[in-house]
C-alpha cells in the first residue's frame, strides 16, 4: 500500500477522532481507519491482531484507573474536593487557579493523566459554574496541560510510560532520580506560562460556596481506598510488578469493596466508565502497526542515533502527528539498544510533547470532548497557539533537568 495513502488514512482518522463528525464516538474514526488499513492490505489481519495485543498492559491500566476515578466521582470525592478548593481560594481567582493546578497535578501523578481529563475536568466545570466564573476556559485548560506536564512524575502517571518502557521499567528510586528535576521544571514552566497567557481572564473575584457539601461515608471509603491503591501502586512500581494487571485488579477490588460497604450496586460505576477509550487505543495500535509495516516509522529511526536532545525534541514533535501512545510504542522498539538517558529523553518527549496540539494525546482529546459537553468551546488552532507558547519552553527545561540528573 502506498505510504502517502497510509499517512492520509491515519491523519484523517486522527482529525475525525478530534472533530467527531455527526457526534460519532471517538473510537469510531480510529477503528474505521484501522479497518480500512487492514482491508487495503497495509497490515494483515494477523499483524493487526498482534498490534492490538501489544496494548494489553495499557488496556488493563486504563480500565483500572477509570474504575477508580469513576468510583471517586460517583461517591462525590471530586465534587467535595472542588468545593474545598473554592472555599480555600477565599474569593481570589489567582489563588483558585493555583489550587486547581495543584490538585490537577496530584490527580495526574497518582491516578494518571486520563483521570484528570475525564473526571477532574467535569468537577472543575461544575466548580466554576458554582463560583459564577464568567470565563471558565482558563481553569479548564489547567486540566489539559497538567495532564501531560505531570505525566512522568511516576510510572503510573501516564499509560504511555508503560508502553515505552514495557518490561524494562526502572525501579522507583531510579525513576525519581531520572525524572524528578525534569518534572519540577516541566510543572513550574507550564504553570508560569499558562498563567501568563491566561492572566487577563483570571483576575476577577470568584464567589465563595454558600453550602459546603460534606464527604459521605461512601466518599470517605473511596478516598481511603484511593490512598491505599496509590501506596500499593508505588510499591508495585518499586518492586517491578506489572502495573497494568495490578491496577486493574485494584480497581475491581476497590469498586467491589466500597460498594459492599455502602450497600450500593457497582453498576453506576461500571456504566459511567468511558469504555470506548479501549477500542480507541486498540485502533491507534493498529494504525501505528501499519505505519511500521510500511516502513514509514523506519525513516524516523535516525532519531535514536542522536543525543537526548534530538530524541526528546523529535519524538515530541512526532506525537502531534501520530498521537503519543503509538509513538511510544515504536519509540520502544527504536530505542531497544539505547542507554537509559536516551529512553528517558524519549519518555519526556512522548509525555510532554502532546501539549502542543489536541491530537497529541488521548487525555487531551478526551478533555476536549468533556468541555464541549459543558458548553465550552476552543478551536484546535487556538489550542495550538497556546501550546506553541507553553510546550516548547517546558520541554526544553525538562530535558535540561534530565541532563542535570545524569
Amino acid at each position: 500500500m502506498n505510504q502517502t495513502l497510509i499517512l492520509l488514512i491515519v491523519t484523517v482518522s486522527l482529525i475525525a477522532m478530534m472533530v467527531r463528525p455527526f457526534a460519532l464516538p471517538e473510537a469510531v474514526p480510529t477503528l474505521g481507519g484501522a479497518t480500512l488499513l487492514i482491508l487495503d492490505g497495509a497490515l494483515s489481519p494477523r499483524a493487526a491482531f498482534r498490534a492490538v495485543g501489544q496494548g494489553i498492559n495499557v488496556y488493563l491500566f486504563l480500565a483500572g484507573m477509570m474504575l477508580l476515578a469513576e468510583l471517586a466521582l460517583v461517591q462525590g470525592v471530586f465534587s467535595w474536593a472542588a468545593h474545598r478548593l473554592l472555599q480555600m481560594a477565599q474569593g481570589s481567582a489567582i489563588k483558585l487557579f493555583t489550587l486547581i493546578y495543584a490538585l490537577a497535578v496530584i490527580i495526574t501523578v497518582l491516578l494518571s493523566n486520563d483521570a484528570t481529563a475525564v473526571v477532574f475536568t467535569p468537577a472543575v466545570a461544575a466548580m466554576t459554574a458554582a463560583a459564577g466564573v464568567a470565563e471558565p476556559l482558563p481553569y479548564l485548560l489547567i486540566c489539559a496541560f497538567v495532564a501531560n506536564a505531570a505525566s512522568f512524575v511516576l510510572p503510573i502517571s501516564n499509560p504511555a510510560n508503560l508502553v515505552l518502557f514495557d518490561n524494562k521499567m526502572p525501579h522507583l528510586a531510579l525513576w525519581l532520580h531520572l525524572f524528578g528535576l525534569a518534572s519540577v521544571f516541566s510543572l513550574v514552566a507550564t504553570y508560569v506560562l499558562l498563567w501568563l497567557t491566561q492572566r487577563g481572564q483570571i483576575r476577577s473575584l470568584v464567589l465563595k460556596p454558600e453550602v459546603m457539601p460534606s464527604l459521605t461515608f461512601g466518599g470517605k471509603c473511596s478516598l481511603a481506598a484511593l490512598g491505599g491503591v496509590v501506596l500499593l501502586l508505588v510499591l508495585a512500581a518499586g518492586l517491578g510488578w506489572p502495573l497494568g494487571a495490578t491496577t486493574f485488579g485494584l480497581g475491581i477490588g476497590c469498586v467491589g469493596l466500597v460498594c459492599m460497604l455502602v450497600r450500593q450496586h457497582p453498576w453506576p460505576v461500571v456504566r459511567g466508565v468511558s469504555w470506548g477509550v479501549l477500542p480507541l487505543v486498540a485502533g491507534l495500535f493498529v494504525m501505528v502497526g501499519a505505519l511500521d509495516a510500511s516502513g514509514i516509522t523506519g525513516k524516523v529511526l535516525r532519531l535514536g542515533q542522536g543525543g537526548i536532545w534530538s530524541v526528546g525534541l523529535g519524538l515530541a514533535a512526532l506525537t502531534n502527528v501520530a498521537n503519543n501512545l503509538p509513538v511510544g510504542l515504536f519509540a520502544k522498539d527504536m530505542l531497544l539498544s539505547a542507554n537509559l538517558a536516551h529512553r528517558a529523553a524519549a519518555l519526556i518527549g512522548v509525555d510532554l510533547g502532546p501539549n502542543l496540539s489536541v491530537p497529541g494525546s488521548l487525555a487531551t482529546i478526551l478533555w476536549l470532548n468533556v468541555i464541549r459537553r459543558h458548553g465550552v468551546l476552543i478551536s484546535g488552532w487556538r489550542f495550538f497557539a497556546l501550546g506553541l507558547a507553553i510546550m516548547p519552553p517546558a520541554l526544553i527545561l525538562a530535558i535540561i533537568g534530565l541532563s542535570l540528573s545524569n
